[in-house]
């Protein structure tokens, strides 16, 4: 029972493992939201990634921030030059600064769909047909306005220019109306084209308006005299927006559901260009920047793309992009030693290289296809060619610049596919022996494991018919295969080669292990486990194999000793990827019911356990120890996990048989460019000031005077000695202006008092005795009414020399007393409890126990005030330690992440 009080006082999920920060998302379905920044001269773009939204720099499409998480996915966002708006459920938030959510507005009942800031006002439309205007200042409701969705369901909603007061909405049932929002009436009803609205958008021209309708029509209608002035019409299904170009080419932009983006001439009032598979989903948002020939584009592909008009034509290509997978991933690996990137396999058949340190070092090794030219030709979306997702692959740097370094299988195909990193693409191999071209079978064979070798030059495959082959990468040329004729009489579930390429172990479905020396491809030896086996891992500094049953249990393998050393149980249902530490000392398991268990190999007990709320799918541990990589079930996401081992003492103790893990929410989204400083600032807003004040019960100050003033303050008395003349200075003689003269008939000069040594009075007076020094009438004062800020002040204000000479009088007989010495003690204590001019305060009262050290020492009261300074000083001095300790933990934690 002691034991279960203790973990449950645990606050985290899980004592190893912290959400560091989630990789791969771009945008979702929601709309993009553009802004201008007139300060940084800059456009801004906000894509929704779930429950937070990210704000992206046009210019190089780095992360600028991340918002703050929203308590439900976000369903629309608007933005003005000041605030972003979002709506997620039946709430309406303001997010200040592209970060903090500083508002909310609440009294829809039904999901928010459509928002539109208005002046100091904010229009909302729910589902229910409830339009609201806010006071963005107050969160009061201005207006409210219900429309029977029945008769009148609104799907758009704009402002047109120069209609003070004036909205247009459009309906699902096709007609529009106009509204006056002060006066809550209805101006002007329009018939419409009988089509759903999708979009409307204000036009170039003054009561022009441009409606995107659900049968692919653009009308560009005059509102003024409710006349249309031109119809367009795209053959790709809906518009779903529509956008202007205002750099002085009369050009209209519609994208459609089906991905593609129309060009459409207003002058000539014709088609002028198409972009095909723009996007692989329908395009969500679609904005032309003002006064620039640029576009940007997003859509529920995990994707956002910048277009360039600088086409001989006038036509737009892909000026830069930010993409992540469109279809949740499958399987992760760190690549190489650094533990910088991270290759994922997605259900998209592309494999992507993540960065874990910024997301400009992120790219696509491409899509896999059975014939590349023929799928370039045909295009990405209509590709006859392409292939099934890649399940398993398995990658070695050494050996990349050299030719292909990645093997992959893929799913319920027969065929292995290589990949080279370096060049990101495709590699020219596609392994698949001979025999399975003539050989029929019932069931189709397909690979089921792949590995390759440390040094880079063969790849090993296992099938589903139990056979086991090894190819050359370089030339792509078969180089054996294990057993005579098969290596299993079942599917292969795993292979893995050794360190020193002198083992191959080999497991099949009917839970056999055999052992393979790897050249001369004859079996070493065999090992029966009592369950199926599912899936093996090997961490080959340690010579140490993981492998899955089908039973829920781990059993490590000492593949030197053919033995088994450990088993670990305490999964529910299936195991989905085990991954190692880098020292082997960790197996960390994810399973199917939603745990991530960390098992300690050398003690064999599980140490760390925590639950996640979408099963996981892949996990892998970073070669330098920082992170754990998982990927779930339905999430286009990578999540990072850091660990917490690295920059704090964690304890591992053996958790009980019947702990019940904790969830863990999975980590969102963090900025980590480093091209802009800071968050972006909102125009009109300066950042919050914190004086020292307000800053006292956090930190501990310093004094900001120069180092003259206080440093020397104990070698003074060296320093004038340092400094004093090795001779007295002499007077100059200087002659009189009038030269006096002797009495008599010849004028003769009075030269007696030249020869006279002159013996100047000094003037140097000696000091009048009186009761108390400057300083002591000070601290006396101070001390009655309680404040010691006016000597700290005083003191600031003088000089060393002068500081040096005040603190000599105050002992009794020198212009102070005990009871001075001891208000000055009480000074000092006053000072260090307010944690400011920390540096200041330390040199004055090393400077009073140097002079006055041996009287203090036979006068107990006044060594019962210091003994209170010391206990003061004691307790400020381990607040700046603590404070240099943990800054060291963190700086030695990020440099070990980013080296």
């Amino acid at each position: 029972m002691a034991k279960k009080a203790q973990y449950a006082m645990t606050l985290a999920p899980s004592k190893i493992f912290s959400g560091f920060r989630a990789l791969g998302f771009v945008s979702n379905h929601v709309p993009l939201v553009t802004r201008y920044h007139k300060r940084h001269k800059d456009n801004y773009v906000i894509t929704c990634v779930g429950q937070a939204f990210h704000v992206y720099n046009v210019n190089k499409l780095g992360i600028v921030s991340v918002s703050d998480t929203h308590p439900e996915d976000i369903n629309v966002m608007a933005a003005d030059f000041r605030y972003v708006f979002t709506a997620a459920g039946n709430e309406i938030y303001r997010v200040a600064r592209n970060k903090k959510i500083d508002k909310t507005y609440s009294g829809h009942k039904a999901e928010v769909t459509l928002l539109l800031p208005f002046g100091p006002h904010l229009i909302s439309v729910d589902a229910d047909g409830y339009m609201i205007v806010w006071d963005t200042k107050t969160e009061e409701q201005y207006m409210q306005i219900r429309f029977d969705p029945a008769a009148f369901s609104v799907t758009a909603i704009a402002h047109p220019h120069t209609y003070v007061n004036k909205m247009i909405l459009g309906s699902q049932q096709g007609t529009l109306q106009l509204w006056n929002i002060r006066s809550n009436r209805l101006i002007y009803s329009f018939a419409g084209w009988n089509s759903p609205v999708t979009a409307i958008v204000q036009s170039t021209a003054v009561d022009v308006m441009a409606i995107g309708l659900a049968d692919g029509q653009v009308i560009l209608h005059n509102l003024a005299v409710d006349k249309t002035v031109v119809k367009f019409k795209q053959d790709y299904g809906p518009v779903t927006n529509i956008s202007f170009r205002t750099d002085g080419h009369p050009m209209m932009v519609t994208g459609s559901a089906s991905g593609h983006i129309a060009l459409w001439d207003l002058e000539n009032r014709k088609l002028h260009s198409y972009l095909e598979e723009a996007h692989f989903a329908s395009v969500t948002g679609l904005v032309c920047l003002p006064s620039e020939p640029l576009m940007v584009t997003s859509a529920a592909d995990n994707s956002l793309k910048v277009w360039i008009f600088d086409l001989a034509d006038g036509g737009a290509r892909l000026l830069r992009s930010r993409e992540g997978h469109s279809a949740p991933p499958t399987f992760i690996r760190f690549y190489s030693n650094d533990g910088q990137n991270l290759l994922s396999a997605g259900q998209d058949s592309t494999i992507r290289s993540f960065s874990t340190v910024h997301d400009k070092h992120n790219k696509s090794l491409g899509r896999a296809s059975y014939h590349k030219k023929a799928s370039r030709r045909l295009g990405l979306k209509m590709d006859k060619y392409k292939m099934p997702a890649v399940v398993k692959f398995a990658a070695e740097p050494n050996r990349e610049s050299d030719w292909d370094n990645i093997i992959a299988c893929h799913r319920s195909q027969t065929v292995v596919t290589t990949w080279s990193y370096q060049r990101s693409t495709m590699g020219q191999h596609k392994l698949k022996h001979a025999r399975f071209k003539t050989d029929v079978s019932e069931h189709a064979i397909t690979a089921t494991a792949v590995d390759i070798s440390s040094c880079g030059n063969f790849a090993v495959i296992g099938y589903s018919s139990g056979h086991v082959d090894m190819y050359n990468l370089q030339s792509g040329l078969i180089r054996g295969s294990f057993g005579d004729p098969t290596a299993h009489d079942c599917t292969v579930r795993g292979v893995a080669c050794d360190g020193l390429n002198q083992k191959l172990i080999t497991g099949g479905a009917d839970g056999l292990l055999c052992f393979w020396r790897f050249k001369a491809k004859t079996m070493l030896d065999k090992l029966q486990l009592e369950a199926y086996i599912s899936q093996m891992q090997l961490h080959r500094d340690s010579s140490m194999l993981a492998v899955a049953l089908d039973d829920f249990t781990i059993v490590i393998i000492d593949i030197d000793t053919r033995r088994r050393v450990r088993e670990f149980s305490g999964h529910t249902s299936a195991i989905s990827d085990m991954t190692f530490r880098a020292d082997g000392r960790w197996l960390i398991s994810a399973s199917m019911d939603c745990t991530v268990r960390t098992w300690n190999i050398p003690t064999g007990r599980l140490v760390d356990a925590f639950l996640v709320r979408s099963a996981p799918t892949s996990v892998t541990m970073s070669p330098c120890d920082n992170f754990l990589s998982s990927t779930h079930v339905g999430d286009v996401g990578v999540y990072l996990w850091s660990n917490r081992t690295l920059y704090a003492h964690v304890s591992l103790g053996p958790l009980p048989n019947d702990y019940i893990p904790r969830m863990a929410e999975l980590p969102g989204t963090a900025p980590m460019d480093t091209e802009s400083v800071g968050v972006l600032e909102e125009e009109g807003e300066d950042s919050p000031y914190k004086s020292a004040e307000q800053i006292g019960d956090e930190l501990v100050t310093l004094s900001l005077l120069p180092t003259s003033r206080w440093l020397n303050l104990l070698n003074l008395d060296v320093i004038q000695m340092r400094n004093k003349p090795k001779e007295p200075p002499k007077v100059p003689k200087s002659a009189p202006f009038f030269l006096p003269t002797v009495a008599g008939l010849e004028t003769k000069f009075d030269l007696s008092q030249e020869n006279k040594d002159a013996t100047p009075e000094s003037r140097v007076k000696k000091p009048e005795l009186s009761a108390l020094s400057d300083l002591a009438v000070l601290l006396t004062k101070a001390h009655q009414i309680g404040k010691y800020e006016i000597v700290l002040s005083k003191l600031k204000e003088m000089g060393p020399s002068a500081i040096d000479k005040e603190m000599r009088t105050l002992p009794e007989g020198e212009g102070g007393s005990d009871d001075v010495m001891c208000y000055f003690l009480e000074f000092v204590e006053a000072a260090l409890k307010t944690n400011k001019d920390f540096e200041l305060v330390h040199s004055y009262l090393a400077l009073f126990l140097k002079v006055h050290g041996a009287e203090i020492s036979s006068k107990p009261e006044i060594a019962g005030a210091l003994s209170k300074v010391s206990s003061a000083q004691f307790e400020s001095w381990e607040r700046v330690w603590g404070l240099l300790q943990r800054s060291m933990g963190l700086v030695t934690y990020l440099r070990s992440a980013t080296l």
